[in-house]
C-alpha cells in the first residue's frame, strides 16, 4: 500500500485547520505506536516523517559508548562506525529499520487515518466548547437526562450540563425527560472532557427570563437595574424605563399580569416584587421595601440608612425571618436599619433624656476655678 505522505498531509492540515508542527508530531506518534505493535519492533525507537523526501523512517537509537552497559540504548564505537564512517564516542546514532514498503505502507495509512479521526474529534469538541463558550451568561433550554448523587444532569444534544445541588432550587422537582431552563454559570474543560455549570438558583436566570418575556427589556427600552433573589422563595428585581412614555413597572408586569405570570411560572410560583428604580437613594430604597409603606428613609453614612415605617408595617417591612429587608438591602446595596414611628419617637426621647442628665450633672468650669482660687487664698492666709 503507497501512501503519498505530502499530499495527505497537506489534505489533513487544510481541511482541519493544524498547525503543520502539531499534526506531524500526531503522525510520528501514530506511526511509532502502530510500529510498536509489530513482533520484530525494536524497542529504542523514533518515528520520523521527511516531506521535502516523502518518507517515513523508524529509527534505532543509541548513544555511541567505550562500555556497552545497556545493549538497548548503547552501541560501541567499532559497531557504530560499521553504519558510520564518521561516529564518535558520545554522539547519537540513528540507525534505519523502517520496515518494507508495503508493510510501511499499512501502517502510513493507519496512522493518517487515526489522527484524522482524532483531530475531527478534537476540532469538534472545540468548536462545540467556543460555541458554549459564547453562551455563558444565558438560559438554555435542554432536557433532564439524570441524576448522580445530588447532582441534576442535563442534555443539550451533544453536550451535558450539570446542575450542582447548591445551584438548584429547593422545592423543585425533576424527573427524567423534563424540559428544563437553566442559566449557564461556566464552561469548563475537565477530565471527562467539556461540562457545562448550569444553575436555576442564580440571579442571571430571572433576568434572562424578563428578557425572553418583555420586548421593552429586550430592546432597551426598560433597563433591569438590579436583582436580589432567594430561589425558590422569593427576588426583587428593579427596573428603570428610557422612555418617559413607558411605564417600567406596567411594561414588565404586562396586561392583567400576563407576562410576569408566565416567569412566575416558570419559577414554579416564586414571588416577584417588580421596583421602580430611582437614582434618589431615599426614594430607591422606600420603593425596594415595597410592599411595605414607608414614613422616612435618613441616610446615616455613604452606604447605610435608617428606615421609619408606621407600626402597622414594621413586621412587612421587615419580612418573615427578615426576608424583605435583606432582599431590600442587597437591591440597593445599603445596610439597613429599620424603626417603627413609635420606636422612633421612644428613641428620640431617651437620647433627649440622656442628654439632658449629662447636661445637668455637669460642672461648670468657671465654677472650679474659682473654689479652686478660694481654697488656694485660704491657705496661702494660714500658713502668713
Amino acid at each position: 500500500m503507497q501512501v503519498n505522505i505530502k499530499d495527505s498531509f497537506k489534505l489533513i492540515q487544510r481541511e482541519k485547520g493544524i498547525a503543520p508542527d502539531v499534526l506531524q508530531e500526531s503522525l510520528e506518534a501514530a506511526l511509532l505506536a502502530a510500529y510498536k505493535k509489530m513482533p520484530t519492533a525494536r524497542e529504542n525507537t523514533i518515528a520520523r516523517i521527511d516531506l521535502d523526501r516523502n518518507e517515513i523512517q523508524i529509527l534505532e537509537r543509541h548513544q555511541i559508548s567505550e562500555h556497552v552497559d545497556n545493549p538497548v540504548s548503547q552501541i560501541s564505537l567499532e559497531e557504530a562506525r560499521q553504519h558510520r564512517s564518521d561516529a564518535e564516542i558520545g554522539q547519537i546514532l540513528e540507525i534505519d529499520v523502517t520496515p518494507g514498503p508495503s508493510e510501511m505502507g499499512r501502517l502510513a495509512a493507519g496512522a493518517f487515518r487515526q489522527v484524522l479521526q482524532q483531530k475531527t474529534r478534537e476540532a469538534e469538541r472545540k468548536n462545540i466548547m467556543e460555541q458554549y463558550k459564547a453562551k455563558e451568561g444565558e438560559t438554555l433550554i435542554g432536557q433532564v437526562q439524570r441524576k448522580e448523587g445530588r447532582n441534576l444532569i442535563v442534555s443539550f444534544g451533544k453536550v451535558e450540563g450539570v446542575v450542582p445541588a447548591n445551584e438548584q432550587v429547593p422545592g423543585e422537582q425533576w424527573k427524567t425527560g423534563d424540559r428544563i431552563k437553566v442559566y449557564l454559570v461556566e464552561v469548563r474543560e475537565g477530565a471527562r472532557g467539556m461540562q457545562l455549570l448550569c444553575s436555576r438558583a442564580h440571579a442571571g436566570l430571572v433576568h434572562e427570563l424578563f428578557e425572553l418575556e418583555i420586548p421593552e427589556i429586550l430592546d432597551g427600552t426598560v433597563q433591569i437595574e438590579s436583582i436580589a433573589r432567594e430561589a425558590g422563595y422569593r427576588t426583587k428585581i428593579a427596573v428603570r424605563s428610557r422612555d418617559k412614555g413607558v411605564d417600567p413597572v406596567g411594561a414588565c408586569v404586562g396586561a392583567r399580569g400576563g407576562r410576569i405570570q408566565s416567569i412566575v411560572g416558570e419559577l414554579f410560583n416564586e414571588k416577584i416584587d417588580i421596583i421602580r428604580w430611582s437614582e434618589n437613594a431615599g426614594e430607591c430604597i422606600a420603593n425596594a421595601l415595597s410592599p411595605a409603606k414607608v414614613s422616612s428613609v435618613q441616610l446615616t453614612g455613604e452606604r447605610s440608612a435608617k428606615v421609619i415605617v408606621p407600626d402597622s408595617q414594621l413586621s412587612l417591612a421587615i419580612g418573615r425571618e427578615g426576608q424583605n429587608v435583606r432582599l431590600a438591602a442587597k437591591l440597593t446595596g445599603f445596610k439597613l436599619d429599620i424603626k417603627s414611628e413609635t420606636q422612633n419617637r421612644e428613641l428620640i426621647a431617651l437620647t433627649r433624656t440622656a442628654k439632658s442628665t449629662v447636661a445637668s450633672a455637669t460642672v461648670p468650669a468657671s465654677g472650679i476655678d474659682s473654689n479652686l482660687s478660694q481654697e488656694t487664698s485660704s491657705s496661702e492666709s494660714q500658713r502668713s
